[in-house]
């Protein structure tokens, strides 16, 4: 086994903040916009802390919507945090459905370009790829686009990838739920295999006996906040009995608990969280304590998660302005030396050609509406 006190994964204070568009097209004008209290938001993670030694495999539980898919994808580098801190030390690889997977590209394509992403050359890849199909046993559907898999196929595919690049930390998201009985012994005697060579394992998964069988500690995620942190058989008894005391409640007890929990993650902000720091009420103070960096530092938004600032969102506007006017300008064909002389004229004709779109009909306009532009001025 590996050393136990070092620390292979560590998050301090990590939030993640979603917007909650109902529109795709909310989401685009949003981009323009230099505030943000019309767009309704969503705290994923609320100020997670918690430190993963070498060679330990942890079980991540928690009800739906808990963050635990948001954490490992952070963990996994797949998003990035909306602020807070994560510390890696070792290769990480990530087994969830479909993570990661080209849809449009066949099995046998996706293993090749997630061998060139982790660095591995064509001829590396090639040693492996015969070992890595053979696992997968997925027959001729290795041939076929990705996007007409299974999600157990998906499973069994990026399963077999991730485990034959020999990560030093591995991430499984609910990966092994969707598989058959015979893959997820595979799968299960290969994690055991890892564990004993002493690597690192987060697992996530909401088989409470899947969780007990794999793992020695357990990290229980509740609507975004670490509840309780520890040795398995402590956290899966408290996990059950608040499973079984809140299962025991009236329907509309159930319903008011989750929209008050789901309203708390819309309503906060990190100045809450800066509170609860200060208060000492937040999970994870042990870990805090012991880093050098400030608690303010942590709470800052990271560059890479931070909404355009006003200056990028002004050169956006201004080259989607330009290439809505070259768009235009296509669509009529008309000079650009026309354009610049006379823009009442374009405006007109782009009203005429594209708006109008029947020719026939713009034909007719062009002598009632537009005589002078009918006359061939443009």
């Amino acid at each position: 086994m590996g050393n136990k006190k070092e620390v292979k994964v560590q998050t301090l204070l990590v939030t993640k903040e979603y917007d909650l568009f109902t529109k795709k097209s909310d989401k685009i004008k949003s981009l323009f916009k230099f505030w943000q209290k019309d767009i309704p938001m969503f705290w994923a993670l609320k100020g997670v802390n918690f430190e993963v030694y070498a060679g330990e495999t942890v079980g991540i539980i928690g009800v739906n919507g808990s963050g635990k898919s948001t954490l490992s994808n952070i963990i996994s580098g797949i998003i990035p945090p909306t602020s807070g801190k994560v510390n890696i030390n070792g290769d990480v690889q990530i087994i969830a459905v479909a993570a990661g997977l080209k849809q449009q590209l066949t099995g046998v394509e996706n293993i090749r370009l997630k061998g060139l992403m982790v660095g591995l050359s064509n001829k590396e890849i090639d040693k492996k790829i015969d070992e890595i199909i053979e696992y997968a046993d997925l027959g001729d559907f290795i041939y076929q686009p990705v996007k007409s898999y299974s999600s157990g196929m998906k499973s069994r595919l990026g399963f077999s990838i991730a485990v034959s690049y020999d990560p030093d930390i591995l991430v499984v998201d609910e990966a092994l739920s969707v598989g058959d009985a015979t893959f997820y012994q595979k799968s299960s005697d290969k994690i055991n295999e890892f564990k004993r060579q002493g690597k690192t394992i987060l697992f996530v998964s909401h088989s409470m006996s899947q969780i007990r069988s794999m793992c020695e500690k357990v990290l229980w995620m509740h609507y975004g906040e670490v509840k309780m942190y520890g040795d398995k058989d402590e956290v899966l008894e408290a996990y059950d009995r608040f499973t079984r005391d809140f299962n025991d409640q009236s329907k509309a007890y159930k319903k008011e608990y989750q929209t008050e929990q789901k309203e708390l993650q819309k309503t906060y902000t990190l100045k809450k969280l800066a509170k609860r720091v200060s208060q000492g009420k937040i999970y994870g103070m042990d870990i805090l304590n012991t880093q050098s960096e400030k608690a303010a530092t942590l709470l800052e938004r990271t560059k890479v998660g931070e909404k355009l600032p006003p200056i990028s969102r002004v050169l956006l506007g201004v080259f989607a302005v330009l290439w809505l006017i070259i768009a235009l300008i296509v669509m009529t064909g008309t000079p650009l030396q026309k354009v610049v002389e006379n823009p009442n004229q374009f405006i007109q004709k782009f009203v005429r050609r594209v708006i109008l779109r029947d020719r026939s009909k713009a034909n007719i306009e062009e002598n009632v509406i537009f005589p002078e532009i009918g006359k061939g001025e443009m």
